[in-house]
């Protein structure tokens, strides 16, 4: 024994390969099929786009891909265990294990090795690409498919408050105070709410306060006219770069490090972030889902194959692995309303499920 945990370095070996071949085997179906049926109602809206073809379709499909991966790898570590711990039970090696003095846990030990390097790789592919992706793809859907500049960090159809008054910017570039706006509106707006006034400019760099607009041309609503106005003028006194951190800060799209940054600037500016912290701790205990995938499917892998139960063992492993994930959606959700603090919200699914899979577990196998 390895520790008196692992079995044999070469039962370990054997359990572990067939684990890990059998994730990405289904992992690859699961991204594949959903990888077309998403590119498939998505084509007709890239292609509808000015200038946009085939480069354009392979270049969604590469976007798109680490989100599939990402979001369906702890399903295929679920699929995977029940899998394979159906395949070892109707061979009988899982008896040939027990009557070797293998308890269930040194059964599944090599499972939950493979599953714990699953969840290390996960974080990090996360933290370097899927939110690359998620950030490029964003962007470019907000500009239905169109243009986008080459900046690590756009922000599409941004609508800021100036008291009475909005701000738009059709796209903004960078952060603090070299934050620049790319085709903005400033709409003048009388007591009633009444839009009275608009004022175009293509670029608006921070004049800390206001932003600064260059060539403004104004249009008067009540008289229909436009009119250029000399120079550059300051509008929207009232907005400053945490506003639109506030506006348009998406989790999903920033790594855990930039996240942290856009909280403390949130927080700087007074703003609530209950919803940004629950989904910081998030990146930590979602990739670590993986790992509880093997206990919480590893009641397909004991009980005699021959007793006619198996398939009810199996579809009680399915159902404990997917009641997870509507229990920690349910969580995120409980935590954005405020029900939850957000590390509650983050992790209490992971430290129930947890008991529950060992519950099950020593209650009927140890």
């Amino acid at each position: 024994m390895l520790l008196e945990f692992f079995p044999s370095r070469t039962m370990t070996g054997y359990i572990a390969k067939m684990f890990a071949v059998r994730i990405v085997a289904v992992l690859f179906m699961l991204v594949l099929v959903l990888q077309m049926l998403n590119l498939l109602s998505e084509s007709g809206h890239i292609l509808a786009a000015k200038g946009n073809g085939q480069l354009e379709l392979l270049r969604f499909v590469a976007l798109r891909l680490p989100q599939l991966i990402s979001r369906f790898l702890p399903y295929s570590v679920l699929l995977a265990t029940i899998f394979t711990l159906a395949t070892l039970n109707t061979n009988s090696e899982v008896i040939s294990m027990k009557a070797a003095g293998m308890s269930a846990h040194q059964i599944l030990a090599p499972l939950f090795l493979v599953a714990a390097i699953t969840s290390l790789a996960t974080f990090a592919f996360n933290e370097r690409v899927t939110v690359r992706a998620t950030a490029a793809l964003k962007a470019w859907q907000d500009v239905e498919y169109g243009h986008v500049p080459p900046d690590s960090d756009v922000k599409t159809n941004v609508w800021m408050q100036d008291g009475t008054n909005i701000l738009y910017a059709r796209m903004v570039t960078g952060r603090g105070a070299g934050m620049q706006m790319h085709d903005v509106n400033w709409y003048r707006r009388d007591p009633t709410g009444m839009v009275t006034e608009i004022v175009h400019g293509n670029d608006a760099t921070f004049a800390n306060p206001g932003w600064r607009l260059t060539a403004p041309v104004s249009f008067d609503v009540q008289s229909t006219r436009k009119t250029p106005l000399a120079g550059a003028r300051i509008y929207g006194q009232q907005v400053n770069p945490a506003q639109v951190i506030v506006r348009k800060t998406d989790a999903d799209g920033e790594s855990l490090w930039r996240l942290t940054g856009s909280i403390d600037e949130i927080h700087a500016a007074g703003f609530r972030t209950g919803e940004l912290d629950g989904k910081w701790w998030h990146k930590l205990s979602g990739p670590l889902s993986a790992l509880l995938m093997p206990l919480l499917g590893a009641v397909a892998g004991f009980g005699l194959a021959r007793s006619g139960k198996m398939f009810v063992r199996i579809v009680i492993g399915m159902a404990l692995g997917f009641a997870y994930f509507v229990v920690d959606n349910a969580a995120l959700a409980m935590g954005n309303f405020g029900a939850y603090t957000p590390f509650l919200a983050a992790w209490s699914p992971f430290l129930l499920f947890l008991l529950i899979g060992e519950a099950v577990l020593i209650r009927t196998e140890e």
